[in-house]
């Protein structure tokens, strides 16, 4: 039933996703703030279509901490869900991500419309340098940054080590980090398009200070929260279900 239930949602996903893109493209000449609000509802659409199908759930600790002003998120990286959900948690967000994936049909577009900060990852200084830059001026069009210092997905149990792209927007931004831990991935792994029954762990730690500091101390501090505590969350199906 998992594999069934798994192959609903990916057609309603994809069905969906078509059916968004192009009501963005049409709110192009519009407002920003409606095409975000028309991009953040397809997110909407499929958190909801995996807890009704999928009986794929989430609770969140740590709503107190999030701040009243543009911020960088640090998050570890498990899955495609925290990309969704995260739209759901926060104000207008631009992710981070690789250029590349503008180029999908639909699926790019509507990436490319959300004011992402895209940067070519096959040109390591370039692409650094690019990353300031954009991630600055997102910060001052009064969005939030949303970073996966992994540089890609991981398995729950195995964290990879935490690149400093972040964490130099900060120092140089002053802008500050947001930590965000969680377990996606022990119910939506990574590389497969099953999306097993549970409840996704998300918490959202006490906002990290970066006037005047490094950006190597401010990322050592984020990484150590981040890891900490997601030795704390389940890391695997069967302790997911024992945990709730």
């Amino acid at each position: 039933m998992t594999a069934v239930r798994s192959l609903v949602y990916l057609l309603g996903q994809i069905i969906s996703a078509i059916l968004i893109d192009l009501i963005v493209l049409l709110t192009i000449p519009l407002s920003r703030n409606l095409r975000d609000r028309v991009i953040s509802s397809w997110a909407k659409f499929n958190i909801w279509t995996l807890r009704v199908v999928c009986g794929l759930k989430y609770r969140v600790k740590g709503l107190e901490n999030i701040p009243d002003q543009p911020t960088i998120i640090i998050s570890n990286h498990q899955s495609a869900w925290e990309t969704l959900c995260f739209q759901l948690l926060f104000p207008p967000l631009s992710f981070v991500l690789k250029r590349q994936l503008l180029w999908i049909p639909f699926f790019g577009w509507g990436l490319a419309a959300y004011s992402p900060v895209a940067i070519d990852r096959t040109k390591k200084i370039r692409a650094l340098d690019q990353l300031i830059k954009q991630g600055k001026r997102r910060l001052e069009q009064g969005r939030w940054l949303v970073i996966y210092p992994e540089g890609t997905r991981m398995l729950p149990d195995h964290p990879g080590k935490f690149q400093i792209g972040g964490a130099m927007i900060a120092a140089k931004t002053g802008a500050p980090i947001l930590p965000v831990a969680h377990n996606a991935g022990v119910f939506w792994p990574k590389k497969s398009f099953l999306k097993f029954p549970g409840t996704i762990d998300v918490v959202i730690g006490p906002a990290i200070n970066t006037e005047g500091r490094k950006a190597r101390e401010i990322n050592a501090q984020a990484e150590k929260w981040i890891k900490n505590k997601m030795s704390e969350l389940p890391m695997k199906k069967a302790e997911a279900d024992s945990h709730i």
